[in-house]
């Protein structure tokens, strides 16, 4: 026995434990804040999708990927009022867009900001145009508060003051109520001031009586706000008209208890499904089987700090692809493995068995993870959010597989395979020793 151990290289095993324990720290340490700050799609933190077919709004119009990219800057401008973290608008096709709040409390308030056309007139009482958005400073809208009654009001800057001013003189001089400025939010052909007026969610956000000239840049728009409503109005109106006309043609709301709910199942479930493979694995390859285990833990913590580090929002399809991830590492252990054991029962040492049996799996797996990943950039550029989310996933889990499965795994194995203490010990790769045959 003792001769058996004269050979064995025990710096390596201290080497394979230094390694083990290194990132055992590391994960022990910091995996719950990679855990934690990844951000949760909608179906897992509840929230609001809705897709929108576009269409133009003036005649000759063509929707065409510069429009359609202006769509999505006014959307997202839009969702900055709103104070949505990591909102998601994409474009989809050729005249579609995407738009998903995850974690939004009020979805009925999101769906009226994303879809408000936004246009600012002033008109007299006749329905006459005085003063239209283009008249505005760009992102001049504020909230403030009004100096005699301290109530929320929004300040409109104008980039006419004479204008204005000559708009006001005229009004001033007229007599009641023919001397009223109504202030229209999206003003169609046909509305009329004296019908709006009297609406309880009427399109007219104030109609103040002009009793002198103002020549101001300065519009003070008032009514019966709150602070939040007039903090509303003014992000709209910075956020600008939409270019184009929005069609829900599709929308989905879940419910941040659903979305909780369907979070802890999938993780659950996911623990279930690791737990079996792991199981699996010490029972049908022995030691080798460790070593998947340990690189497979490896290979979840990376897959979580580069997803942080991508910005990648996590859906419970991308938990899916995770999943399935752990499969094509194991897959590659077991490429591997199978391949180690046959050069066993051939009768080679465990050195030579483990060279080889390296040597010749590299090529299966490298070809088995190149087809997946092109077949996850299919899905990618074709694919709506929720099968990009996939395909994201799964392409980084099979890198991220690829790197642990074949080197780590190589890597640690290899420790104990060089260090001898393996050698005449075929049970310990679960191969029998008849099983072996005599050369």
């Amino acid at each position: 026995m003792s001769k058996k151990r004269k050979g064995v290289k025990s710096g390596l095993i201290v080497v394979f434990f230094v390694i083990v324990a290194a990132f055992a720290a590391l994960i022990a340490t910091n995996v719950t804040d990679h855990a934690e700050n990844i951000s949760l799609g909608l179906d897992l933190q509840g929230g609001f999708e809705v897709l929108y077919e576009v269409r133009p709004v003036e005649e000759g119009q063509v929707v065409n990927r510069d429009l359609l990219r202006d769509t999505v800057a006014s959307l997202n401008a839009r969702i900055n009022v709103l104070g949505v973290s990591e909102p998601n608008v994409t474009i989809e096709g050729d005249d579609r867009v995407r738009v998903q709040l995850a974690g939004v409390s009020d979805q009925q308030a999101a769906r009226e900001l994303l879809s408000t056309e936004a246009r600012l007139s002033l008109r007299d009482v006749h329905d006459n145009m005085l003063l239209d958005g283009s008249d505005l400073v760009e992102g001049g809208a504020r909230q403030s508060f009004n100096p005699d009654t301290n109530a929320p009001i929004v300040l409109v800057t104008i980039d006419d003051a004479d204008k204005f001013g000559d708009i006001t003189s005229e009004l001033k001089d007229l007599d009641p109520p023919e001397n009223r400025m109504a202030i229209w939010m999206d003003f169609e052909e046909g509305d009329s001031y004296f019908e709006e007026i009297l609406k309880e969610d009427s399109k007219i956000v104030s109609d103040p009586r002009v009793s002198q000239t103002l020549r101001t840049t300065d519009i003070m728009i008032t009514g019966d706000f709150t602070v939040e409503e007039a903090q509303h109005l003014a992000g709209i109106l910075n956020a600008g008209a939409l270019p184009v006309e929005l069609e829900e043609i599709y929308s989905n709301a879940v419910g941040a208890s659903l979305g909780e709910r369907a979070m802890d199942q999938a993780i659950f479930a996911g623990f279930i499904g690791i737990a079996l493979i792991f199981a699996y694995m010490v029972i049908y390859y022995r030691f080798m089987g460790i070593m998947a285990i340990i690189t497979l833990s490896i290979y979840i913590y990376i897959v979580l700090v580069v997803f942080n580090w991508m910005n990648a929002v996590l859906t419970l399809p991308g938990i899916a692809a995770l999943i399935l991830g752990v499969g094509m590492a194991v897959d590659a252990n077991i490429i591997t493995y199978e391949r180690i054991k046959d050069e066993i029962r051939t009768g080679k040492s465990t050195m030579s068995a483990f060279r080889a049996g390296s040597r010749r799996s590299l090529s299966t797996i490298l070809d088995a993870n190149i087809t997946t990943i092109l077949a996850a950039s299919v899905l990618f550029y074709f694919g709506t959010s929720a099968v990009q989310g996939f395909a994201v996933m799964l392409i980084v889990s099979i890198l991220t597989s690829f790197l642990t499965a074949v080197f780590g795994s190589r890597l640690l194995l290899g420790l104990w395979v060089n260090s001898r203490i393996l050698n005449n010990k075929p049970r310990m790769f679960g191969v029998k020793e008849d099983e072996i045959s005599e050369l």
